[in-house]
């Protein structure tokens, strides 16, 4: 296995979806699955022994819900990145997910190459979805109905840019910035969104249509 390929690893306990995934990311080069699991406490095992880059989590296994996996995982390994891959298209599950620390949430119908952009969208830095979960995500809930954030021009840029997944060192060279001011403009967004981490702030900004 080449050092330089990303790391994946299948939480799902359907055997056809894991050979279905696995014949998938055959096709991918720079992808290495380095391990498929049927429940949460064999993978969260096997992640105390070994590096994984990316992992894709169902959120129904036999030994437990998967949105308590994911905080785990997360607290375990904050460079893993989580993808859940699920047949839940409740809105409150992807939410569940986001707030534990996934960095994105995909459904089961998703295309291979629809799933091959977003597990490379996510190892970017980016929170990603599939299209039936931008839909979801786009429809906001009747207690959601908040007035919208008003941003300045500023803000929007930097919002922008935070949803492409670029770092604060990245966004102040790009605008010409402090790395401070960027940072101080970050928590202005936080607190006019009313949410306390990234993940939240851009699932807010989407439904709003500000990104």
């Amino acid at each position: 296995m080449s050092d330089n390929k990303t790391r994946l690893a299948i939480v799902d306990d359907h055997p056809i979806v894991q050979e279905g995934l696995q014949k998938l990311l055959l096709n991918a080069a720079d992808i290495a699955v380095i391990g498929c699991f049927t429940t949460g406490s064999d993978f969260i095992h096997f992640l105390k022994e070994h590096s994984v880059h990316i992992v894709l989590l169902d959120i129904s296994l036999p030994d437990g819900s998967g949105i308590d996996l994911c905080r785990e995982i997360k607290k375990l390994s904050p460079d893993t990145s989580v993808l859940a891959l699920s047949n839940h298209s409740e809105r409150s599950m992807v939410l569940q997910m986001l707030q534990n620390g996934a960095t994105g949430y995909l459904l089961k119908n998703i295309s291979g190459e629809e799933l091959l952009s977003c597990i490379h969208e996510a190892l970017n830095g980016q929170v990603t979805f599939s299209h039936a979960v931008k839909e979801i995500m786009s429809r906001p809930s009747v207690n959601e109905l908040k007035d919208i954030p008003r941003l300045t021009k500023r803000e929007k840029e930097i919002l922008q840019l935070i949803a492409d997944g670029m770092t604060t060192t990245d966004i102040a060279g790009t605008l010409h910035l402090s790395p401070l001011t960027v940072e101080t403009h970050r928590k202005s967004l936080l607190q006019k969104f009313e949410v306390k981490n990234v993940a939240a702030m851009i699932r807010a900004a989407i439904e709003y249509k500000l990104i």
